[in-house]
């Protein structure tokens, strides 16, 4: 096994010691506001000898497991830096009055009833789920057909690949800016000319809602065509030629050997497409930024008839400066959409058994 030198034990320990001593000193003075300037430097010095010291510790049984968690660190430390501690706080901070800086006392549950007897809310996760119904379909349909489009013998499949993918490429409030424009300036020159006319698909709750659809598939479908592309150039080329030798048509080849064949991938652009469709928010904002009334919704007249989930709570917290009622209104919402994604997986996976 090989033996360790006393200088060797000596440094590990010694570093992983005043590793510790560093961070606890540094966070320490973090926590209680000391106002040091040498706290971060401290907790920086000390997470590196820490380290230091446990590449060097004194085994080679679980060496290699020590060089894994060394290499993994910065990805285990960031992953929970920035999504495990802020969620275990955030389901925290809704159970008190927290104005985004101080707590100033625990409430219960009374923001999760505070949120529930808002009609605005409700009306918010219904047509998130509309929303999402619409886009599951749509998207993976459109984004299907032209992979099957980008797989066939035409010439010049390679622009067509990257015509279909830009939309991806531009970010989401830019391209809702985009398409404003386009509703609000250039359809209108259209509806003018043709009907005498000025319309918009803005102006109405409706019609803005479908704008959205319109918006998103533009957007997703290039990205998830893609996935789709990757699946169907994975089936075997034998399997289609001996397909073709017994005479199957297109039309049969489609539904009884491609789909079939490519049941992963359908389920993972399902996944992809439900999630994506949820936590939809920038399109959202610039596109329309949540406004359309509502003439009756459980009694109440609404404004905010094009407003999805993931944008009700960023005007709850930010706009409205609730953030307790948001943090509130977030958990509910992950709940939903750790609850849906994980049926949805299960189904697809029960699915591409049948398939």
């Amino acid at each position: 096994m090989g033996e360790f030198s006393i200088g060797r034990k000596i440094a590990s320990f010694g570093g992983m010691v005043a590793g510790l001593i560093l961070l606890i000193t540094g966070l320490g003075m973090a926590i209680g506001k000391t106002g040091n300037p040498f706290r971060g430097t401290a907790m920086i010095v000390g997470a590196v000898l820490f380290f230091i010291g446990l590449y060097l510790f004194p085994t080679l049984k679980h060496h290699r497991m020590i060089v894994n968690i060394l290499f993994l660190f910065p990805l285990l430390f960031a992953f929970a830096v920035t999504v495990i501690i802020p969620l275990v706080l955030g389901i925290g901070y809704s159970f008190t009055n927290w104005d985004g800086i101080r707590v100033r006392g625990f409430v219960g549950l009374d923001n999760y009833t505070r949120m529930f007897k808002q009609p605005g809310f409700i009306w918010s996760i219904l047509i998130t789920f509309l929303f999402v119904v619409f886009n599951i379909i749509l998207v993976n349909l459109v984004a299907f057909l032209l992979a099957l489009l980008c797989t066939s013998k035409l010439k010049g499949l390679g622009f067509f690949r990257a015509a279909y993918f830009l939309p991806n490429l531009i970010g989401g409030i830019v391209l809702g800016y985009i398409w404003q424009f386009i509703f609000s300036n250039v359809i209108t020159k259209f509806t003018t000319a043709l009907f005498d006319q000025r319309y918009s698909m803005l102006s109405e709750t409706k019609t803005a809602f479908v704008g959205i659809v319109i918006v998103y598939i533009w957007q997703y479908a290039g990205y998830i065509m893609l996935i789709y592309i990757t699946g169907l150039n994975t089936i075997p080329g034998d399997v289609l030629e001996a397909s073709s030798i017994d005479g199957a048509s297109a039309t049969q080849t489609l539904f009884s050997i491609k789909i079939p064949m490519i049941a992963p991938t359908i389920t993972i652009c399902t996944f992809l497409t439900l999630t994506s469709a949820f936590k939809q928010f920038d399109v959202n904002l610039a596109l329309t930024n949540g406004t359309g009334s509502v003439a009756d919704f459980m009694g109440n007249y609404l404004t905010n008839g094009t407003e999805m989930l993931a944008l009700n709570i960023y005007t709850t917290a930010v706009i409205n400066n609730e953030y307790a009622l948001g943090e509130a209104k977030a958990v509910l919402f992950f709940i939903i959409l750790a609850v849906v994604s994980i049926v949805q997986v299960r189904i697809s996976n029960k699915r591409e058994v049948e398939l």
